[in-house]
């Protein structure tokens, strides 16, 4: 074997490790990049789940709710090319299509949830939050057009404000019937200032004037609890006599 086939051999084999370890680096990253995507996509259906089930019903549309089968679903088809296998998440999409196929007809079945505390408020507001993330992220991989996404953003922002609405109004009317109407009046004058507070108050100035009309009407009964009764009145004007009188005894001592 001459010095030259020698050499080629010890190239060869230098370039089949070289191939060999390459391959192996390839295969071991599209491992990696696989589980860091099922990790993800498992996450995002998790998000999309708690948002439909737990989502208030007085707050959840039609409309929204087909976003949120739509999104479920284009992640389950994902999550289904990386195991083809799965019988659930077939299980799965075949009842997101069906609902899918009712369009505005699809079913609603969130129960109505008031929102009567600061707790609760927050509680939608993460929620609308990871609904924000989930739209952002679908017009982000092309699943949604960009003028759909834009359209549920600007929607998402208005459920936020009901969202407000309804909690300032509870409060206030809950204070109210607890005859507190100075813890009414504070939940009100929030309303009122969230509300003008808006990019775009005309939008909601109906919304306004019945926030306002409801502040005017917890003042008027601050007003009247705190004014001076008639008993007060006449206590006070009795005060007054004592105190002439006793001025004019006074006057009399010192001058007789």
């Amino acid at each position: 074997m001459t010095p030259l086939m020698i050499t080629l051999m010890v190239v060869a084999g230098i370039a089949l490790l070289i191939a060999i370890g390459y391959l192996n680096h390839v295969a071991e990253n599209g491992k990696l990049e696989k589980a860091r995507t099922k990790v993800e996509l498992s996450d995002r259906l998790r998000r999309c789940s708690e948002i439909t089930e737990v989502f208030p019903g007085q707050l959840m549309s039609p409309a929204l709710k087909l976003l949120l089968t739509r999104l479920e679903l284009n992640v389950v088809q994902r999550m289904l090319n990386l195991d083809k296998g799965n019988a659930q998440l077939k299980h799965r999409i075949g009842e997101l299509e069906e609902q899918i196929g009712k369009g505005e007809r699809i079913d609603v079945p969130n129960p109505v949830t008031p929102i009567q505390t600061e707790a609760k408020a927050k509680d939608v507001r993460f929620l609308l939050e990871a609904l924000h993330g989930q739209v952002t992220r679908a017009a982000h991989d092309g699943f949604l057009q960009t003028s759909e996404a834009k359209h549920w953003i600007r929607e998402i922002r208005t459920i936020l404000v009901t969202l407000h609405i309804e909690f300032f109004n509870n409060l206030g009317q809950a204070a109210l019937s607890q005859d507190q109407p100075g813890q009414a009046r504070l939940a009100f004058e929030r309303g009122v200032q969230y509300l003008r507070n808006q990019p775009d108050p005309v939008t909601y100035q109906q919304q306004l004037l019945a926030m306002e009309k409801q502040l005017a009407r917890a003042n008027s009964m601050v007003l009247t609890n705190t004014a001076p009764t008639e008993d007060d009145d006449n206590a006070l004007t009795e005060g007054l006599k004592a105190d002439d009188s006793e001025s004019e005894w006074k006057k009399k001592v010192i001058y007789d």
